[in-house]
């Protein structure tokens, strides 16, 4: 649904002489020193897939806020290709982007951005105002996002009126109401408290289920990456440093900037038995009901425990390993390292 190849955006004096240069091989320190510019997205590719959770994490200054406003073309890419359901969006007139921007693709940002002086309703219903449907007709599909996003009864508040979570909720039944096929979050929950955050996760989840959407999220919140992410980029100094499922991330980290990251996520609440499977010995007696390869570890192990003989595991009616208490005790204890299973 996405395809970004060799994408940089350069800030400072004649951007265009770094990218494809001697010059894109500096440092960020370097390259600011000899020209006076700074690369907050470096030669960055990913593909995101149709109805996908995408999540691009990294600590602040990573480029990743950057990233997702060239994605739409917020701000301009220095050079690269952005592809969006199969679309050239660098070579897109003004009328196609203004197009991509009300239909096809939508952003919900930190701060919410709704207009204090209309009707929760109003809000939700802005961005069919601005494509020019019919006051009864976007009435009609705003109340439905509402009640999508659990503010039924809201319709007639004002946005101080709601709570921080009902004010992001407002945000994205606004998103929702232009059925794009692309939504673009840029740290929308940053601003809330833990339990708000933790239900708004939740409730992108849910809604994700419910109307299969492509979803791209920026966070700096690695829970909040590992509980939203299908796939999960990394971004360091405006580099691609690993785009992996969480158990590639957690389990195979590439490099000891994301181990740092990983460092402390208890493991078997991430990995899977894929992970600390090993080849059944010659003639090795086995229980008879077997796990699927995908069960997360901590869904296991009373059950491994229990056991008096390795449990067969399984993808689909083909047995690809078994598992028994010896695999799954470093797991627990966090030794487990990459490399182990069988």
């Amino acid at each position: 649904m996405i395809a970004v190849r060799d994408l940089w955006k350069v800030f400072g004096p004649r951007p265009e002489r770094v990218p494809g240069t001697p010059l894109a091989g500096l440092s960020r320190a370097e390259l600011r020193e000899r020209t006076g510019c700074v690369a907050a997205v470096r030669d960055v590719s990913f593909d995101v897939r149709r109805n996908e959770i995408f999540v691009v994490m990294g600590l602040s200054g990573s480029g990743k806020s950057t990233l997702v406003r060239c994605l739409t073309r917020l701000i301009e890419p220095t050079s690269g290709e952005i592809e969006i359901d199969g679309e050239a969006v660098r070579q897109m007139t003004a009328k196609r982007l203004r197009e991509l921007r009300r239909h096809r693709v939508a952003m919900v940002f930190q701060h919410f951005g709704l207009l204090p002086h209309r009707s929760v309703l109003d809000n939700v219903a802005y961005g069919l105002e601005v494509q020019g449907l019919a006051r009864a007709a976007r009435h009609r599909r705003a109340a439905e996002m509402l009640e999508l996003v659990g503010l039924a009864g809201h319709e007639r508040q004002l946005p101080e009126q709601l709570s921080g979570g009902m004010q992001q909720r407002v945000g994205l039944a606004r998103a929702l109401a232009t059925d794009p096929g692309v939504l673009l979050f840029d740290e929308p929950f940053s601003a809330l408290d833990p339990l708000i955050r933790r239900d708004m996760r939740a409730e992108v989840r849910r809604l994700h289920a419910e109307v299969g959407k492509t979803l791209l999220f920026i966070t700096h919140d690695l829970a909040e990456a590992l509980t939203l992410g299908d796939r999960i980029a990394v971004l360091r100094d405006g580099e691609l440093v690993q785009v992996g499922t969480p158990e590639d991330l957690v389990g195979a980290p590439a490099d000891t900037y994301v181990a740092d990251f990983v460092r402390d996520v208890p493991r078997a609440d991430v990995l899977t038995l894929r992970w600390i499977m090993r080849p059944p010995a010659d003639d090795e007696e086995c229980e008879d009901q077997p796990l699927p390869q995908d069960t997360v570890i901590r869904d296991a192990v009373t059950r491994i425990l229990r056991a008096t003989r390795p449990i067969p595991v399984t993808d689909g009616d083909r047995r690809v390993g078994v598992v028994d208490a010896e695999r799954l005790l470093p797991a627990l204890l966090g030794h487990h390292r990459p490399g182990q299973a069988g």
